[in-house]
């Protein structure tokens, strides 16, 4: 899946691309063959076209690249920057009980690293490991949390290829990097500790060092890592709920990063405004009401077609999809001034708008059965008469509704709530006499009189 926090990663990767006319590339990195199924590889696919994170050019799958990783980690053992280490798994476990037994950190102790191999260790298994610098320190230069350093006693020899020949990802992102001529390299703070290691594989190989930017982590509302009890974790899940892909935009942008107090943020200024500077240092939370608030925003905003197009496709993307015919996306077309007022998901939205799409008696909820008690149907039958002698229009029913209920000393939401119980099965609803209006007399008529009896 496409979490959150990756997603927010990319975002910030794609505006400052944007912002800078620079390309923005997308790799999957599957060298972890039992995760990196079909499925997993589309859903983050999929997560980006949502999310409207256009790449430049096709993507790269890292698997495929093997052999050139490969090659890399054979330049360093004949330049004498990486070796061969023979020892086993027993050796390493017994090495690490005794670290701990001491006390000590957890780390190769280098015991192949001068060593050469022997008769005996002919036709051995083998790990190539790199000959990290052990004096000084490494400085990771970062453009969000400054000047980071590590001194090098603590990093210890890592492995570049296992014992089986395939790539570690640490000499297959270095190497990807170099090759796909990435300057930038901007991705979560999780990745900090990496950036020194991998510096030094740079370094070992004489390649340009990117620009580094680590951005802090996404908590969840109560401060504590962001986590699957919070909620949803994947950017589907969002879309899937009825987010709009404008909204998750400037909601993740808003997560980490500040323009000023500005909180409505097009895409369009997004990618006028960015930058490094203005990504903040510490942990980002969740605020799933700010999202709502944000979400109801958009759909306000989003033009009656192409947010009728949303529900649409929304609506597609459920188990079982739901398909629309021409007569409901032309209702609920026509509808959406009055449904997207109240909605803060398209969720909300295709909910209360389910009463378009058919034609017919609708199945009364039941807030809406109580409505239609034995008095509520008895007032939707003493009504119907006026407005079978009106003119079909919003204005002209609610004052023949308004008429009825003067003469009979009853407000107008005493003859209103059955009328919209029955037309739409609901105790709410968009304004009911627009409603009625829109679905016309005949089909109008024939719901409330399947209602209206004493």
């Amino acid at each position: 899946m496409l979490h959150i926090g990756g997603a927010r990663t990319a975002l910030f990767n794609w505006l400052y691309a944007r912002h800078s006319d620079g390309t923005f590339l997308l790799r999957i990195e599957d060298t972890d063959r039992e995760r990196s199924t079909p499925e997993a590889v589309d859903a983050i696919l999929n997560g980006m076209r949502w999310m409207g994170l256009n790449w430049d050019g096709p993507e790269i799958y890292q698997f495929a690249r093997a052999e050139r990783h490969r090659d890399v980690a054979e330049q360093l053992l004949a330049a004498g920057k990486a070796y061969r280490c023979f020892a086993t798994a027993e050796e390493l476990n017994e090495m690490r009980e005794a670290q701990k037994a001491a006390k000590q950190p957890l780390r190769y102790d280098g015991r192949w690293r001068e060593r050469p191999p022997g008769p005996e260790q002919e036709g051995k298994p083998f790990v190539v490991r790199l000959k990290a610098r052990q004096e000084g320190e490494t400085i990771v230069h970062d453009v969000v949390l400054g000047d980071v350093r590590f001194e090098n006693s603590q990093l210890d020899d890592m492995v570049l290829l296992r014992s089986d020949g395939t790539p570690t990802y640490m000499l297959a992102v270095v190497v990807d990097d170099a090759d796909m001529g990435v300057t930038h390299v901007i991705r979560g703070a999780d990745h900090l500790n990496n950036a020194a290691r991998q510096l030094q594989i740079i370094e070992a190989m004489g390649w340009p060092v990117p620009v580094y930017g680590h951005l802090p982590l996404i908590n969840g509302p109560d401060g504590a890592k962001l986590s699957k009890r919070h909620g949803a974790l994947a950017v589907e899940a969002y879309r899937d709920m009825g987010y709009l892909p404008e909204t998750m935009r400037n909601y993740l942008l808003r997560l980490g990063w500040s323009h000023g107090d500005d909180e409505i943020i097009s895409t369009a200024q997004a990618i006028a405004w960015f930058n490094f500077e203005s990504i903040g240092k510490s942990a980002a939370r969740m605020d799933y009401k700010k999202l709502d608030s944000l979400n109801g925003h958009y759909i306000r905003t989003t033009s009656d077609e192409a947010l009728a197009a949303e529900v649409v496709a929304f609506l597609e993307r459920r188990t079982p999809p739901v398909t629309l015919s021409e007569m409901a996306r032309d209702r609920l077309t026509a509808a959406m001034p009055s449904l997207k007022e109240r909605a803060k998901t398209l969720m909300e939205l295709a909910q209360t708008a389910e009463f378009l799409f058919s034609d017919g008696p609708r199945e009364l909820d039941e807030a809406a059965a109580k409505l239609l008690s034995p008095e509520g149907r008895a007032v939707l039958a003493a009504v119907l008469p006026a407005l079978e002698a009106t003119g079909w229009s919003g204005p002209a029913l609610e004052a023949a509704a308004r008429t009825y209920a003067e003469g009979h000393g009853l407000k107008l939401g005493q003859v209103a709530q059955p009328l919209r119980a029955a037309l739409t099965g609901k105790a709410s609803s968009p304004p009911l006499f627009e409603m009625l209006a829109l679905l016309g007399r005949t089909e109008s008529l024939n719901r409330l009189r399947a209602y209206a009896h004493s």
